[in-house]
């Protein structure tokens, strides 16, 4: 990976809090501030774990000091919308996904049984559920809010995945309005709260569901309302007169566009149907569909696809900003990390890859950026006890090469 530019005492970093700082209703102190982006710059720097007692070892404040700071509240909604809106295009979509978060014990806050993709089964531990901007010409995903599950007694899981989403209505729709999410949530529960309340949903029907095709209502001049229900859907067998053939690669893939009825949603649905062959047979058969009726079937297909994008939040986040590794057990302190841990992400994608030209980019890694800033962050402390003056004709050479010190090849 290339770096188009480094400063090795933070000033990018900071700069682009600063910014984001900005669309704050109440500004912040200058402490909090400062607090801030100290722990983003530690975050994304220290290369063991990342918890109370490692922020201690490399940072300015003792243990305490950071496990206090963890428990006041900061609006990383606010904070992430504002990269999102300065640094993305305008052709975006809101992604929603849980992560299962291990943790050991009973006293912690929101601990039980959650279901972890990686083993296939339920574990003990937490939940978070992940709010991101993914952003479809650029490819890739940027953090907004991850929210812990909590649920009550008397609510499921997907109503309060949609509560969660719900009360965050007004900041996300400054995004976007269109939510993306995977097959799991393809429910009426959550479908249906999500559009009435504004939002179109992009999501993947299970393989049996249930189809209806709809006709013309016509006056028979009997009692009761006319018929719509044209009959079920066969996905092997379409009627093309429902369906249009919009797409055909070499014969592998058929994509057929059409508007149908979801009984499971009690609604109408734009379907993109998608037929993958081999050797002239089908192979398998995925169906796509949006809750806006005018939506291109294409774009549907094309903006599940990206949903991914946030999968890869999460993937970097466990393995390099210690999404994993906190030490506390009390909510407040647990939605700092998680957020801190994601947030981390969005600035060294902003700093180290958005400001780089479209077509010079090359693949993001999260390693390289740690590398670099973990040396960076042991030379500021050499240059700080030594008196070295690192900005030096002579010295430049050898400090580049001493920042890159164990970064992939380029």
């Amino acid at each position: 990976m290339t770096f188009k530019t480094y400063s090795f005492n933070k000033f990018q970093y900071r700069s682009l809090c600063e910014q984001s700082f900005l669309s704050f209703i109440k500004p912040l102190g200058k402490w909090h501030k400062d607090f801030i982006i100290d722990v983003l710059w530690l975050i994304l720097s220290i290369q063991e774990k990342i918890n109370f007692l490692q922020l201690a070892r490399y940072g300015k404040h003792g243990e305490q000091h950071y496990c206090n700071q963890f428990d006041k509240k900061f609006d990383f909604l606010a904070f992430n919308s504002a990269m999102v809106q300065a640094h993305c295009s305008e052709n975006k979509v809101i992604a929603f996904d849980p992560s299962y978060i291990p943790k050991s014990g009973k006293k912690t806050a929101g601990t039980g049984y959650f279901w972890s993709g990686c083993s296939s089964r339920a574990l003990w531990g937490l939940e978070i559920g992940g709010i991101a901007a993914v952003d479809l010409d650029n490819h890739t995903a940027l953090h907004l809010e991850a929210v812990q599950t909590f649920c009550k007694d008397n609510q499921t899981l997907l109503d309060y995945y949609a509560q969660s989403l719900i009360e965050r209505k007004a900041e996300l729709q400054k995004i976007a309005t269109t939510v993306v999410v995977d097959a799991y949530f393809a429910k009426a529960p959550f479908v249906n709260s999500l559009t009435s309340e504004g939002f179109d949903v992009i999501c993947r029907f299970r393989d049996d569901v249930r189809l209806q095709y709809v006709i013309e209502p016509l006056k028979t001049g009997k009692h009761g309302r006319p018929k719509t229900n044209g009959g079920a859907v066969d996905v092997n067998n379409l009627d093309m007169k429902h369906f249009t053939l919009i797409e055909q690669d070499d014969e592998n893939v058929r994509v057929f566009s059409g508007t149908v009825k979801a009984v499971a949603l009690k609604k109408l649905v734009k379907v993109c149907i998608v037929k993958n062959l081999e050797n002239q047979k089908v192979k398998d058969i995925k169906i796509f569909f949006s809750t806006k009726l005018e939506q291109d079937a294409m774009s549907v297909w094309n903006t599940f696809r990206h949903r991914f994008q946030i999968e890869f939040l999460y993937r970097d986040a466990k393995q390099h900003t210690g999404l994993n590794n906190c030490q506390a057990r009390d909510e407040n302190k647990l939605h700092f990390h998680f957020n801190a841990s994601l947030t981390a992400i969005n600035l060294a994608k902003v700093v180290h890859w958005f400001s780089i030209p479209k077509e010079q980019r090359q693949a993001f890694s999260m390693r390289d950026i740690k590398v670099v800033n973990h040396n960076a962050l042991l030379l500021e402390r050499f240059f700080t006890m030594y008196g070295i003056n690192p900005n030096l004709l002579k010295n430049k050479k050898n400090v580049k090469e001493l920042l890159y010190y164990g970064t992939s090849a380029a």
